[in-house]
């Protein structure tokens, strides 16, 4: 039984490995492939040239890609910034403010949670519009810096560990909460700060439903939206769309692999008491 188990796990694992690895093999081999090998081989065939790098000119000159990484750098740090800003503050007003109403206002926060997005996108579109935002980068920045349940949960996890005696200590000095918040609880906070930078920067970064709805624009393109611009009514090309994902897909690797130790640390950490 126990044997049987352990083939189970690994064939699992495998199983996981292959639905993950297998689609990102099928568009890496088609971004160096030409519109006629595309539509003659199979998504499993290798590329005949591996050095047919034409669709990755095209994908990142007619796709103006450079705008995209551009806008979208400017609305993944605002967003980001503010998003840890009003998640910190969340944390220590219920980690460290006793009041009546405090476990309302944190299941509040996880009911939002459960609310699919879809159905309050009307309003949400009406509310947008209403304060001119549309059509602007701010418009995007304002629905990502909203802070969720899962960062306000790591912080709290990790406020846990900061002994209130360092509060009180500051408050015996004369230190005001504000300061203690900006001199003592952030410093702390620095290891979570880093997970959720990580976890909502790629949120933001491989979003495509808010750009595209709120930014129409087209000097407002991000890398998401930017794909869009080769898919048509008669026909979409894929071999290009598949050299732009590839585009897209290299920072967000770079970073995950250079901090990933970040987000195992930061998950591990935040559950220790």
């Amino acid at each position: 039984m126990r044997l049987f188990w352990s083939i189970a796990k690994y064939v699992s694992l495998l199983a996981g490995l292959l639905m993950t690895t297998i689609p990102i093999i099928v568009v890496f081999f088609a971004s160096f492939k030409t519109t006629e090998e595309y539509a003659q081989t199979g998504p499993l065939d290798p590329p005949e040239n591996w050095l047919n790098i034409e669709n990755y000119v095209r994908a990142f000159t007619e796709g103006n890609m450079l705008l995209g990484f551009a806008n979208t750098a400017f609305m993944v740090i605002i967003s980001v910034s503010f998003a840890i800003l009003f998640g910190t503050m969340i944390a220590y007003v219920l980690s460290r403010f006793k009041f009546r109403g405090s476990k309302t206002i944190l299941l509040l926060f996880l009911f939002a949670t459960l609310i699919p997005a879809v159905t309050t996108q009307v309003a949400t579109f009406q509310i947008i519009n209403d304060l001119g935002l549309f059509n602007t980068r701010w418009a995007a920045i304002v629905l990502f810096a909203s802070t969720d349940i899962i960062a306000v949960y790591i912080f709290l996890q990790f406020l846990d560990r900061v002994p209130i005696s360092l509060d009180e200590s500051a408050m015996l000095d004369g230190a005001s909460y504000w300061k203690i918040f900006w001199k003592i609880i952030l410093p702390q906070l620095k290891p979570a700060m880093a997970t959720v930078l990580i976890i909502r920067g790629v949120t933001i970064y491989n979003d495509f439903y808010i750009p595209f709805l709120y930014m129409p624009k087209p000097d407002l393109q991000v890398v998401s939206t930017a794909l869009f611009r080769f898919q048509g009514p008669y026909g979409s090309q894929w071999e290009i769309i598949c050299a732009g994902v590839i585009i897209v897909l290299i920072p967000t690797l770079i970073i995950f692999v250079a901090l990933q130790k970040y987000i195992y640390n930061g998950f591990a950490q935040s559950q220790e008491k």
